[in-house]
């Protein structure tokens, strides 16, 4: 079962469906809104949760996060990114961000160009200075086979993304330990700019394990 709050992803999940899999009745995709508790506890609840890259960009981060950890079932798994809290440099982003989309459409470009620019030139400037300025031209040119967008689209997407949210990881082990979780995996991003990784698993309480057994396949 899928579902978003932006309509456009809606419908490109549909698209992906009617090209990939017509034919599957168990794959059901709707609207709805992660923070709307009724509608998200009407789902029921999961083998598998994944929610990547999600819950960081809706305003309410944790409270995402306690209505989404709530539709695990017991033993089940939930996937997550959250952006890394690097401290001042994920506040100045946020300002960067919160500033982008409270100017008007027609200084949003240059707002963008002039945020980033300066980075771009000095990656190109890296690149030329070890003889490989083909290497910078080509993350331009190439850029959407490994993120399926445009690097323009996704420099505009950082420099505007918003809201944004971020924790440390040990702030995201302790919240979902608190509510049965163990920790299975975890990728950081070093520090650094990004997301942290993550896969917990729901622990089974000791008096289900017969019903746990008896369960068969997965929602």
């Amino acid at each position: 079962h899928s579902f978003d709050f932006d309509p456009a992803s809606v419908a490109c999940t549909r698209e992906l469906k009617r090209r990939f899999f017509a034919d599957d009745p168990r794959w059901t995709i709707e609207q709805g809104n992660v923070l709307d508790e009724e509608f998200v506890s009407s789902l029921g609840r999961w083998d598998v949760v994944y929610s990547w890259g999600v819950l960081h960009h809706t305003g309410a981060m944790w409270r995402a996060l306690e209505i989404a950890q709530a539709t695990v079932e017991d033993g089940g798994v939930l996937f997550l990114s959250i952006y890394n809290d690097q401290g001042l440099q994920s506040m100045l982003w946020r300002t960067v961000k919160r500033t982008y989309n409270r100017l008007p459409a027609s200084l949003r470009m240059p707002f963008t160009i002039l945020v980033m620019g300066p980075r771009e030139m000095l990656a190109f400037g890296l690149a030329a200075a070890r003889g490989r300025p083909m290497k910078y031209i080509r993350s331009w040119t190439q850029y959407k086979r490994s993120r399926g967008m445009s690097r323009w689209h996704d420099i505009v997407d950082w420099v505007g993304g918003y809201p944004f949210e971020f924790a440390k990881p040990e702030e995201v082990f302790e919240f979902l330990q608190s509510r049965g979780f163990r920790l299975e995996r975890l990728f950081t991003c070093a520090g650094g700019t990004g997301c942290n990784q993550y896969v917990f698993s729901r622990e089974v309480p000791a008096t289900k394990p017969m019903q746990l057994a008896a369960a068969s396949g997965v929602q």
